[in-house]
């Protein structure tokens, strides 16, 4: 755990332009903390040890404003930036270099045991109160926008955004918007 310490810290001074000193990250940086704990929450899991790794995990919760069950897996240099109200379940994967902002669900969709969570890619961007939800995909180098609902799998580099969530690189092109549109006013 040590070396992803560093790591962490480095991550979080990469992504965030508000971050003055690693200090400040490793003291004040919850999302940072929730990351923290679930590492110790999940070596306890995988030991058989459920009870007292949901516990942490339920602490770590009550701390930092940021849920991830225990059996979720995190890649490395995993960064949550404002994590208030990030959820990440049990069956969630998230590669590594992946950044994560407030309110970001990654759900299930179903009761039935197996994989129920989705499973995102290395140096994906989840954005402010985005869902993905269910057992899908979303492919490397992706970005989820601000409260987009992702319920299908999505490829590599897509930009997903909507409700339902597509993909907005694929999309036909838009007609401006005379009222809305500053381009038109140039």
């Amino acid at each position: 755990m040590i070396p992803h310490f560093a790591e962490d810290v480095a991550a979080a001074r990469a992504h965030d332009p508000a971050a003055r000193s690693g200090a400040e990250i490793v003291l004040l940086y919850s999302g940072m903390h929730a990351v923290w704990a679930h590492r110790v929450a999940a070596a306890l899991w995988r030991r058989g040890a459920r009870l007292p790794a949901r516990a942490l995990s339920q602490l770590a919760r009550a701390l930092t404003g940021v849920e991830i069950h225990p059996g979720a897996r995190l890649g490395r240099r995993i960064f949550i930036d404002h994590g208030m109200g990030v959820v990440i379940g049990e069956t969630a994967v998230v590669g590594n270099d992946v950044v994560i902002y407030h309110g970001v669900t990654l759900g299930g969709k179903s009761r039935t045991a197996g994989k129920r969570h989705p499973t995102i890619g290395d140096r994906v961007v989840l954005g402010a109160g985005a869902k993905v939800l269910g057992p899908i995909t979303i492919g490397d180098d992706s970005v989820v926008g601000a409260n987009a609902v992702v319920v299908r799998d999505a490829p590599a580099r897509s930009v997903l955004t909507g409700i339902p969530a597509r993909d907005a690189r694929s999309s036909a092109p838009r007609r401006p918007d005379p009222h809305t549109d500053p381009a038109l006013y140039i």
